[in-house]
């Protein structure tokens, strides 16, 4: 023996206890390799490896909406990697990356005799790429020094592997795509459009070096966070570089006086483009995943990479937000003005102590066995709070009452703009801001349409024969049968002797006659009426219904109106075109939904379409001719409920039906003033400024210099004549305007 032939017994300990050490270090690294400390993925395991991708919304025209996620990423290929990318990489990170297989020797023997011996905690930590890459796919789960040494025996183990199972580019693209680059982002691709706003093929050297640079402290090296900390990071990235021969010393020079240049453009799920639209397709894909499982395909939203494409319009919805924007705040900013000092959300104690009850915050601590007294108290607690409003945001002592206070006061807004002729949604807006206002007024909000259910009384009027030149009286009736209701117009009373054509009244949305048209037609034809014409919702089977105190959503009403320009039919409103997977196959098409019958003759369509381009040319809506001085062919309707809680506007135009609603989500709150509340005060504008932005863009002339059809000479014919008739001279002379007359109403005909 060896041992035997050397003297000294120190010597033979000292070898011994190296001979063991090694053994017992042998052993540990075999049990590692055999799984005793957790599994290791195997070879097959790692090469067959499959990331998390975001899935990827886009618009109409291609444009990126929004994702999904998990982890934000976007994998790209090797040759979307810019040469200079690689190169800063391999720099700074693992400048032997294409001599070794996996593990560097030489970089573990530095770190060994540095940090070890020399106790040098600046040696770095040894691991090359391929280590990353494997910490990357499978990463540390106990965080613990004990653990560390098993785990960086795993990671070089999988490096291993992955080294037999991978092109050395391959193994590049994989890091680059899986790596973490802090603040949720995971890949270069999501990097470079978060920080720069451009893909990684387009990253320059300067900003490839910031991305390479973060690697080693993601959130020490953010360029957003700690820009001066950056800049030294992408100097070092640059000096390696120029030291491993991928930079002269010139150019090395002259990069880094280059200034740290961002175009930051986060992704914030609350913020962005068409937020709501964004939240309505998730909720669309949830239930499409769920019903492809049920037929053996499992797909997740969250990380399965796919690839949805959209009906909306990426202008059109820009466009629409502006307008939002500057009409909401003006708007709100005359709403507050017209309260004055005795504001309800300051000063009617009733309806604020019923909103603070209803939120989350109340409700806990009530559940938590606080008396309604302490919750409140509880709630009065004052502490630095940020609100926020159409000037900014604004950080106060306040408590959380306070908090509701403010949020009460806020006027919201739905509105939607879909193709006449598919459904399909261009524009979606489901209210003034997503991050504090998550109700999507467009897709969850019933509301009260007031008159701009009167078309649809209409549509059954002619349809069960009653002639567009039938006139009706203007005349208040009080309902016996009715508990004495009494409908009534803003007008004055000299309406007492009008008697108005069906198409005066409906332009000019004359209460009184609605009613009696909805008496002369029928309760039930209405409804059968609103039924083929796509309401889905209930109706309340109620003379009211005339003046639209059915509750209808945005979506439902817009699918409505398209039976007006689409031949009678009505649509669906519908948001997603494709779905792909992330190679870009794809795995289903979605198709207009329209209706399979007419809901009502050609020759009532185009009846209608008449009476609705006169509430434009000289109704209720004619200020989008007087103030906005818009030329183009368009019919709509105006809508107010009562108290002045629901401002709406419907515009129908060749192309497009757009439906707008404008009102406070808090159903006890109004506008003061008809005026400033009206449909065509309130929601109005909403469309005149974005239709007439779109008339601007050439792009957009086939929808906005479209025609409608010229109606049939029997239409005209059927149409002409006076709009009103007074009462003869003795029938005035025996009417007192002031008495109302008093009758029953018919409910069937």
């Amino acid at each position: 023996m060896i041992l035997r032939k050397i003297s000294s017994p120190y010597l033979r300990f000292g070898l011994l206890a190296l001979l063991g050490i090694l053994v017992i270090g042998f052993l540990f690294v075999m049990s590692v390799y055999l799984g005793a400390w957790g599994k290791v993925p195997s070879k097959k395991e790692l090469s067959s490896f499959e990331y998390q991708r975001a899935t990827e919304v886009y618009s109409a025209d291609s444009v990126l909406i929004g994702k999904y996620f998990l982890y934000d990423r976007q994998p790209v290929p090797f040759e979307q990697f810019p040469e200079q990318l690689i190169q800063a990489l391999i720099s700074i990170e693992d400048e032997r990356f294409y001599d070794h297989s996996g593990v560097d020797a030489t970089s573990l023997l530095r770190v060994g005799i540095k940090s070890i011996l020399l106790q040098d905690k600046s040696s770095g930590g040894g691991s090359t790429l391929t280590q990353q890459l494997a910490k990357n796919l499978y990463p540390r789960k106990d965080r613990q020094q004990s653990n560390l040494v098993v785990d960086k025996i795993k990671e070089m183990i999988m490096a291993s592997r992955l080294e037999d199972s991978y092109s050395k580019k391959e193994i590049l693209t994989l890091y680059l795509n899986t790596v973490s680059f802090g603040d949720n982002t995971f890949g270069v691709e999501s990097t470079a459009l978060k920080f720069f706003n451009k893909h990684t093929k387009d990253l320059n050297l300067e900003e490839s070096a910031v991305l390479v640079g973060m690697l080693k402290a993601t959130y020490g090296y953010n360029p957003r966070v700690f820009p001066e900390n950056s800049l030294r990071r992408r100097n070092l990235v640059l000096q390696s570089m120029a030291n491993n021969d991928f930079l002269t010393d010139s150019e090395k020079d002259s990069l880094t006086q280059l200034p740290l240049k961002l175009d930051y453009k986060k992704y914030d799920y609350d913020a962005g483009l068409a937020p709501y639209f964004r939240e309505e397709v998730r909720k669309k894909l949830l239930k499409w995943s769920a019903d492809e499982k049920q037929n053996g395909n499992d797909y997740n939203i969250y990380t399965n990479g796919l690839k949805v494409y959209t009906t909306l319009d990426y202008k059109m919805q820009r466009i629409a937000e502006s307008v939002m924007r500057k009409h909401m705040k003006s708007l709100q900013g005359q709403f507050e003005k017209s309260y004055g000092k005795r504001a309800p959300w300051t000063s009617n104690t009733k309806i604020i102590e019923k909103a603070v009850r209803a939120t989350p915050h109340y409700k806990k601590l009530v559940a938590n066995g606080l008396s309604a007294k302490q919750a409140w108290d509880s709630l009065e607690h004052k502490r630095n709070m940020t609100f926020e409003d159409w000037s900014g945001d604004r950080t106060l002592m306040a408590s959380t009452i306070d908090s509701v206070k403010h949020y009460l006061k806020f006027l919201n807004t739905g509105s939607l703009a879909i193709d006449a002729k598919t459904g399909a949604v261009r524009t979606w807006i489901g209210g003034i801001d997503f991050k504090n206002f998550k109700f999507d007024h467009v897709a969850q909000s019933q509301r009260q349409v007031g008159s701009t259910f009167k078309p649809i009384v209409y549509t059954a009027a002619l349809e069960v024969g009653i002639p567009p030149c039938a006139y009706f009286s203007a005349s208040e009736v009080e309902y016996e049968n009715l508990k004495g209701w009494s409908p009534s117009n803003s007008g004055n009373k000299d309406e007492a002797y009008l008697n108005y054509s069906m198409e005066e009244s409906l332009s000019n949305s004359v209460n009184t006659v609605a009613v009696k048209v909805m008496e002369a037609t029928g309760i039930d034809n209405v409804i059968v009426q609103a039924k083929k014409m796509g309401v889905f919702s209930k109706l309340p089977e109620q003379p009211s219904l005339a003046l639209g105190t059915g509750e209808i959503y945005a979506n439902e009403l817009a699918g409505v109106y398209a039976s007006y320009v689409n031949d009678g039919m009505a649509v669906l409103p519908y948001l997603i075109e494709t779905i792909t997977d992330q190679k870009d196959s794809v795995l289903v098409n979605f198709e207009p939904k329209r209706a399979k019958n007419r809901a009502f003759s050609t020759q009532t369509r185009q009846i209608m379409l008449e009476m609705m381009k006169s509430t434009i040319n000289t109704g209720t809506a004619s200020r989008i001719r007087t103030t906005y001085k818009m030329q183009n062919d368009i019919a709509g309707k105006t809508g107010t409920t009562q108290n002045n809680k629901d401002a709406w506007f419907v515009a129908l135009t060749p192309k497009l039906v757009s439906v707008t609603w404008v009102g406070l989500d808090n159903h006890e709150i109004g506008f003061k003033s008809t005026s400033l509340g009206q449909g065509a005060n309130a929601a109005l504008p909403l469309f005149a400024l974005w239709y007439k932005e779109l008339g601007r863009d050439k792009k957009y002339d086939p929808i906005t210099k479209a025609k409608f059809e010229r109606p049939s000479k029997y239409v005209l014919d059927q149409m002409d004549c006076d709009p009103v008739k007074r009462d003869g001279f003795f029938k005035r002379l025996f009417t007192d305007p002031n008495k109302k007359k008093t009758k029953k109403f018919r409910r069937k005909n």
